[in-house]
């Protein structure tokens, strides 16, 4: 007897079935559309410095068959571009460079000459060998003989590198205006017969020809009379549709217009690239500490020959003028030949951000973070967002980082400015992508048609992006995974081993020696010390106070707000001090321009002028002078205190000065009581003996007592004869017997 399966595994299996079906059917449909799915391309940009030499020559077939190899394996199309600087070139190293351009070794791979300012002479030929021709709208290309015809034998080179037909908007007529300023160059649009035209480039005399042979030509425009050199620039190029397709403002343009990955502006590094690396942290907050580290580590790479710097930035943002300097000077380190690399593996904000606005390269973590440098003033225990002066300056500084870097400059900009609204933009004519504002648009003059706004762009909140974002608005690189893609980016082996330079103990200890309560600290120890030195005269004291004043100009000069101006003007209020208070006393004249100096070096040690305003600076000095002013006021009650009860201080009461032969009363001794005593007033005219230095103030032993005395005149020696000239209350006033 047959038994049937219960329904519920049949309808079970049946499902199963089923969906391993649709999965099948699935995956076929995406790898159907893998396979649709045009190959990213891959290019490479080497640049052609003059005069041509054989290493720029072997550097160009290394990267181009390099490009070759990597077409044919993974199957992407390769672009070769060759950045062409103006310059003097031999025509045997042009012919041997064009020669491998045009040969089957690469013939898998697209070259393209990118022009960005006006070349001639032999460069001409390494441009016309390319597949393609980019020009900088204002650049010329032409000229070949710089004002003379080349050699016949050069002239036949020439034109057989063009029969070659590697670009489809030069031929042999254009070849020889350019070579030939005898030749002439007329552009003729035929009629066909069939309803089409067709565009022609032709001599003088094949345009005679032409018309003798009853061609129909609607259109004749002479490009070139004969006997005047031949240059074109990239717009007129561009207008005419001859010898170069297209044209660009930058290298970033460039490559949009060829969709190629930002990477293909990646040159292979050079062998002393790679051999000196310099990597260097910047972290934690950008303060005057921060930005002397940073410039000493610069200074010091750039010094060791380095041409790769790559900063790693994790910083939440800091000071506003120490950030744009910061970011200047990095941003500048391109006109030197240093490549500079910004790597942000978590944050970078604010000045942060500012800072890596100023690398030549962008590289972040998927997740890391990036933006909102709204500049705040920064008051105690409050963030108050600052003025519109500040904010305008700030956006003013960022847009010339981003278009020094070639990054979108309304992007950049509403890092700080939180009412700037940023619209993706695509242009008409070649459909690049980019991002402008209102205001950029408008001055474009209808070039750029107007996208939707992005998503970051709010009012009211500045622009913040992660990695993978920031790749979107085109502000940084492909995102990575760490330090070892990033060196598979920049083509750097990964057994190098960065050097990483990161804050020593000595930056520690100088970031803490700059702190607000240290330097309070230092300042109220020196003044103590000067006290007590005053009192006792041990010189002890006197060291110490000396040391704390040094180690507070020395912590300042390593933090970048000292100089030797500040310490010869400290230096220069303690001479007047001095003369006031041992050579020259009297109207405090130079008492009161010595504490002013004494005063105003301090505060300058502790400030940079910022030049964001003479009242930021101000409101920074201001805050600056707390610390001094706190420790003012702790000297004056400590000096309160401690001449009460200094004398009664065991172990300091020794130390007070006094004289080899003054008397010594022991507190159970009988003595006079005060009444009997000798007045003050009865020591008119009577002499004595100066038991210590009196500059002009000091102890001298008068009738067999001990008194604090004044000179009336100069120093006097320990030991001299002194009479009293004058007592007002406590003060008595000696001189010289030899003067009396």
């Amino acid at each position: 007897m047959s038994q049937t399966k219960p329904l519920s595994s049949t309808c079970c299996r049946g499902w199963t079935a089923a969906i391993v079906l649709m999965g099948i059917v699935s995956a076929s449909c995406s790898l159907a559309q893998a396979q649709d799915r045009p190959a990213k391309p891959i290019g490479r940009l080497v640049t052609i410095e003059s005069p041509l030499t054989d290493e720029t020559l072997g550097l160009v077939r290394r990267t181009g068959l390099e490009l070759q190899d990597l077409a044919i394996e993974e199957q992407r199309p390769a672009s070769l571009i060759l950045e062409i600087k103006p310059g003097i070139s031999q025509f045997h190293h042009a012919y041997a460079l064009a020669e491998f351009l045009t040969s089957p070794a690469i013939s898998g791979v697209s070259t393209i000459a990118w022009v960005p300012e006006t070349i001639s002479g032999n460069n001409v030929l390494v441009a016309l060998s390319c597949n393609d021709i980019v020009l900088h709208p204002e650049a010329s290309i032409g000229d070949m003989g710089r004002g003379k015809s080349l050699p016949d034998d050069q002239q036949t080179i020439v034109k057989t590198i063009v029969a070659k037909r590697r670009n489809i908007n030069v031929n042999e007529p254009l070849a020889i205006a350019l070579m030939d300023p005898s030749a002439s160059l007329v552009q003729l649009t035929i009629d066909t017969g069939n309803g089409e035209r067709e565009t022609r480039l032709v001599s003088e005399a094949t345009a005679s020809q032409l018309l003798d042979d009853g061609v129909i030509i609607t259109e004749r425009k002479t490009l070139k009379e004969p006997g005047v050199p031949y240059s074109i620039s990239g717009r007129d190029a561009q207008r005419q549709k001859i010898l170069a397709s297209r044209t660009a403002d930058d290298r970033r343009e460039l490559i949009d217009n060829y969709g190629l990955p930002i990477e293909s502006l990646r040159e292979l590094a050079p062998a002393e690239e790679v051999e000196n690396v310099a990597y260097i942290e910047l972290h934690d907050m950008i303060d005057d500490v921060f930005f002397a580290f940073a410039m000493r580590q610069i200074n010091q790479a750039v010094s060791s020959g380095a041409k790769l710097i790559i900063f790693e930035i994790d910083s939440p943002g800091g000071y506003l003028w120490a950030s744009q300097d910061l970011s200047k000077a990095i941003a500048d380190l391109s006109k030197r030949d240093i490549r500079t690399i910004a790597y942000i593996p978590e944050e970078a904000f604010s000045g942060g951000a500012m800072l890596a606005v100023g690398c030549d390269e962008i590289y972040m973590k998927p997740d890391a973070t990036i933006g909102n440098a709204i500049p705040v003033l920064m008051m105690p225990g409050v963030l108050v967002e600052a003025e519109a002066k500040l904010l305008s300056g700030e956006v003013k500084h960022l847009r010339e980082l981003a278009e020094m870097k070639n990054r979108p400059a309304a992007v950049i900009e509403a890092f700080a400015d939180q009412n700037l609204e940023v619209f993706e933009v695509t242009h008409k004519e070649t459909g690049r992508k980019w991002y402008m504002s209102d205001d950029e648009i408008h001055k474009a003059n209808g070039e750029w048609i107007k996208g939707p706004r992005i998503t970051e762009s709010r009012p009211g909140i500045a622009v913040i992006v992660n990695g993978n974002r920031a790749h979107e608005l085109k502000i940084a690189e492909t995102p990575i995974s760490g330090p070892d893609e990033l060196k598979e980016r920049l083509g750097i082996p990964l057994d190098t081993k960065f050097r990483v330079v990161e804050r020593s103990w000595v930056d520690t200890l100088v970031f803490y020696l700059n702190s607000s309560w240290v330097t309070g600290m230092l300042f109220f120890l020196a003044i103590v010390c000067i006290y007590i030195e005053m009192a006792t005269m041990t010189g002890f004291f006197g060291i110490i106070a000396a040391a704390a004043f040094g180690v507070f100009f020395w912590s300042r000069m390593l933090g970048g707000t000292a100089t030797g101006l500040e310490i010869g003007t400290f230096v220069l209020g303690l001479c007047c001090l001095g003369l006031e208070v041992f050579v020259i006393p009297g109207f405090g004249v130079f008492g009161v321009s010595g504490i002013l100096m004494v005063v105003g070096s301090l505060v300058m040690a502790s400030n940079t002028l910022t030049g964001m305003g003479i009242e930021y600076d101000v409101e920074r000095a201001v805050i600056s002078f707390a610390p001094f002013a706190a420790s003012l006021v702790g000297v004056i009650i400590f000096a309160m205190l401690i001449s009460r009860y200094l004398p009664s201080i065991p172990f300091l009461k020794e130390m007070v000065l006094a004289p080899p032969a003054a008397e010594v009363f022991d507190p159970h001794e009988p003595r006079l009581r005060p009444e009997h005593s000798r007045p003050h007033a009865e020591l008119v005219g009577e002499v004595g003996k100066a038991v210590s230095v009196l500059r002009p103030a000091g102890k001298a032993q008068i009738a067999g007592r001990l008194y604090d005395v004044v000179s009336d005149g100069p120093f006097i020696e320990d030991g001299s004869q002194v009479s009293v000239v004058e007592v007002h209350g406590n003060r008595i006033v000696v001189r010289l017997t030899n003067d009396a």
